[in-house]
């Protein structure tokens, strides 16, 4: 069914500064706790200036445009929360982050009854352990032991899930959550806005004219912490690692050239694409990126997104307002509710196109 939606706001235009206008109650039972049966069996909120449309994720290969260049996040996602003892017998948790220069030594947050120290010794298995080197706040830095580091975590860590799954992860996690695409290890929450789609839905959309294009960034867990100052612009992003191939920037700019639609597959590939596309020009290589997108942003790169629904009051909410406007995706959210929409990493999607207004406006010169 097609529903209207009210015009843009101001406060969407040109920016809302206070974290509470992106707040909106949520029941936990719309919460996905699991993914659907199907990867492309979840329902799709196209979102249009002038409608909301209910719609189907299987329905992707109708809403392509011939020459659209669909930009997936192709990141992997480590199994990088392991659960230990120290001597004492108190439990601990790690949560890897990335490693050091020394692929031995990890960047990690970690949780415990008693503050860890450096010099702590951490069991995960007879044959896997860890030593804390520093500890700065909640973050440490870890030196882990195994014959084999990286099939040390693969055997023994667990998959990363959300903190509002509230449940322990499972076999079915380890390929669910994880998008049929990845293949560069590093992220430890994934871009679940990839997560619905198949090798034989995005070859339906090929066959339409949809050409896919690769980029990587390693999705971290700031992507799921609140934001705790009251105005937008307080907050501070957290910084994540992504590359992109000569061959992709390629295939965006020529697109972008020719007037073809990019459409960024989750906020990690519009971000992305964003950071790397400030000149106008998307540079390939890698890089580093903290860049916050919310209302009041330009868009250089981007001229739709696919994503899930996202937290109250977070920075991906803010994101896909800067898209779309604050009124409008606040609007398809109480739709969402409503029609029984199921929210967060496994939940349903929306497609939202860019409101032109919110787009940099090349003069010549």
């Amino acid at each position: 069914m097609v529903y209207p939606v009210p015009l843009p706001d101001v406060l969407s235009r040109v920016g809302c500064m206070q974290v509470s206008d992106y707040d909106f109650e949520l029941p936990e039972e719309c919460i996905a706790s699991k993914p659907p049966q199907q990867r492309d069996g979840s329902r799709l909120l196209s979102l249009s200036h002038e409608a909301l449309e209910d719609r189907w994720i299987r329905d992707l290969p109708q809403m392509v445009k011939p020459g659209d260049v669909w930009v997936i996040n192709d990141t992997k996602v480590i199994p990088a929360r392991l659960v230990g003892t120290r001597a004492s017998g108190g439990k601990v948790e790690l949560l890897l982050l990335e490693p050091s220069e020394q692929t031995d030594v990890w960047h990690a947050w970690g949780r415990a009854n008693k503050p860890l120290k450096p010099g702590a010794m951490i069991t995960f298995s007879e044959q896997f352990s860890a030593e804390v080197l520093e500890r700065e706040g909640k973050e440490v830095l870890v030196r882990l032991y195994a014959h084999d580091v990286a099939a040390a975590i693969d055997l023994w860590g667990h998959m990363p899930l959300p903190p509002y799954i509230d449940r322990p992860d499972s076999e079915e996690d380890k390929e669910r959550y994880q998008t049929v695409f990845a293949c560069h290890a590093g992220a430890v929450a994934a871009p679940t806005a990839g997560l619905h789609l198949t090798k034989a839905l995005m070859k339906a959309m090929q066959d339409a004219g949809a050409e896919f294009v690769h980029v990587t960034l390693h999705v971290g867990p700031g992507t799921f912490q609140p934001v705790q100052v009251e105005t937008v612009d307080e907050h501070v992003m957290h910084e994540e690692a992504y590359i992109i191939s000569a061959a992709a920037a390629a295939s965006v700019n020529r697109a972008r050239i020719e007037g073809r639609r990019v459409v960024a597959v989750g906020t990690t590939s519009l971000r992305t694409l964003e950071a790397a596309g400030q000149t106008g020009e998307l540079l390939a290589g890698p890089g580093r990126t903290a860049i916050f997108i919310r209302p009041g942003y330009r868009f250089c790169m981007v001229d739709a997104l696919l994503t899930n629904f996202h937290l109250p009051k977070s920075t991906l909410l803010m994101l896909v307002s800067a898209l779309a406007g604050r009124q409008q995706v606040l609007t398809a959210y109480e739709h969402a509710k409503e029609e029984g929409y199921r929210f967060y990493s496994y939940g349903d999607a929306m497609f939202v196109p860019l409101n032109l207004e919110n787009k940099v406006v090349e003069v010549d010169e």
